[in-house]
């Protein structure tokens, strides 16, 4: 699968044994403190302690547990949508109002990871996700049980915000087990559970809501069980992965054994409280999404395809099952187009992976991020193509195989960007990368959250060809967005304040 297998020797562990590493995981001693204090780090390129040392089979097998928590909270976001006609009749709201119940929990997508990404890069990666997925098979309880609008939507957006902890962290997570080419690999197959989530949601939920013994708040129920089976399952098998956090656990496990208190690591003295927590850690992805010339150009323009991603939760229904009368199952079958084009993106991002190892390897190992762009630009032609062949052969006149064709090429080109722009961002960012990809999540998150509710009124009032041509001429604008960044990315990483790595 292209992962980097060559094996790791294990050493017996020394206290100090410089070498140049990284600032944060360096081994080195202060003579000038007055202290003479001892920075404790990795004890050689070999510490098995080093989640990039553990073995290609066991990071695999990390994968895929975050993998499970990703797609868990994706699926929860779009597997009650289906029941939205139910719900709106029961609780008494229109159809343009129940959209709510898959829009705020977006919004909680949207504020969550501006929480949940700094926790994890103070606390870890395990604390900054498993009790918040507890949190959200809890508040999917709560919607399952609800006898109001109110109760289901406020019990959806809490749950979407407690759901964003495993979607905005397993970027950075990844990171920190996988070297820079094999992470292309890996989260290759990571955005499939991600992104597999809201495609097959619509259809595991359409299953749930017309079986007499069920209904739709198993939607619900079955949200919750599924996520609580996975956290039991992450919780006594995927360790702590964040470096910083992994070091300091072995200071504190030195000093106990040894008994020398001048032993720490710098992660310890991170200063905990009110006022640092919202200056410097809750403030950090807004302030790389103002400031951050990249983090700004790639979330915008992810945030557009991962918005198009949930208008497909309005307008599959309107074609299928309002304009062709379609069974809301059979009505649903058409997202599986949606995800056969996920799965072709992995053929496409892999195809680059050789290419982007190459460039890595003729820069000595620097990080060359420009080169896990070129896939964006097939990604890009894809996109277009597929909106306005959806758009123009909706109608009941055509048949529903080109519309589901269609579906494919917009899958496929969602998919493609989506990947490479995590993939972009993790190499810039390094240790805030969880911030960065937090941003990205905020801001396409609010977008996502935003266009859906407008758009049914818009497909209805436009019809769907003039809605989707609007929305193709939009990404056929951004088709040179892709060549742009390849061109000035290094200029513009160069402005970073917080990328670690820029290259000459």
């Amino acid at each position: 699968m292209g992962f980097d297998t060559t094996p790791v020797k294990v050493e017996t562990p020394v206290l100090l044994r410089p070498r140049p590493q990284d600032e944060e995981q360096a081994v080195k001693v202060n003579e000038e403190d007055e202290k003479d204090e001892i920075v404790v780090g990795w004890d050689d390129d070999n510490d098995q302690e080093n989640p990039q040392n553990w073995s290609t089979s066991f990071k695999i097998w990390v994968t895929v547990q975050l993998s499970l928590l990703a797609f868990a909270a994706s699926l929860a976001s779009s597997i009650i949508s289906p029941a939205s006609k139910t719900i709106a009749e029961y609780v008494g709201v229109s159809q343009n109002v129940v959209v709510l119940n898959v829009s705020l929990y977006i919004v909680g997508f949207a504020l969550g990871p501006l929480v949940w990404a700094p926790v994890s890069e103070v606390w870890g990666r395990r604390i900054s996700m498993l009790p918040a997925m507890c949190c959200l098979a809890f508040f999917s309880i709560g919607a399952a049980t609800s006898r109001n609008a109110q109760s289901i939507f406020l019990n959806r957006f809490f749950s979407g915000l407690f759901g964003s902890a495993a979607v905005s962290n397993v970027n950075a997570a990844l990171g920190d087990i996988w070297s820079r080419e094999a992470r292309g690999t890996a989260v290759t197959f990571y955005a499939v559970a991600v992104v597999g989530g809201p495609t097959l949601g619509p259809v595991f939920g359409a299953a749930i809501l017309v079986n007499p013994h069920l209904g739709w708040r198993w939607t619900e129920y079955i949200t919750a069980i599924l996520n609580a089976a996975i956290v039991v399952l992450t919780y006594f098998c995927m360790p702590e992965m964040y470096p910083p956090v992994v070091l300091k656990w072995k200071a504190q496990r030195l000093r106990k054994q040894t008994g020398n208190q001048k032993l720490y690591h710098p992660q310890e003295r991170i200063k905990i409280d009110i006022k640092s927590i919202i200056t410097k850690q809750l403030s950090r992805p807004l302030n790389m999404l103002i400031f951050e010339p990249m983090v700004t150009c790639i979330a915008f323009y992810a945030s557009f395809v991962y918005t198009i991603l949930y208008l497909t939760l309005t307008v599959f229904p309107i074609v299928f099952e309002e304009q062709r009368g379609y069974s809301p199952v059979v009505g649903s079958l058409p997202f599986l187009g949606l995800f056969v084009g996920v799965n072709l993106a992995i053929v496409i991002n892999l195809g680059n992976q050789p290419r982007y190892i190459r460039k890595c390897r003729a820069a000595n190992g620097k990080p060359v991020p420009e080169a896990r762009l070129p896939p964006l630009a097939i990604g890009s032609v894809l996109m277009v193509v597929g909106l306005f062949w959806f758009g123009w052969t909706a109608d009941p006149r055509y048949s529903w195989v080109h519309p589901a064709l269609a579906a494919v090429f917009i899958g496929a080109g969602f998919n493609t960007i989506f990947q490479q722009c995590i993939n972009y961002l993790v190499d810039v960012y390094g240790l805030y990368a969880a911030s960065a990809t937090a941003a990205n999540t905020f801001l396409r998150s609010i977008m996502a959250a935003g266009l859906p509710m407008a758009s049914r009124p818009m497909f209805h009032t436009l019809g769907v060809g003039p809605a989707m041509s609007i929305l193709g001429a939009v990404s056929a604008a951004l088709v040179p967005v892709p060549f742009i960044f390849m061109k000035y990315g290094l200029a513009l990483r160069k402005r970073s304040k917080f990328a670690p790595v820029i290259d000459d």
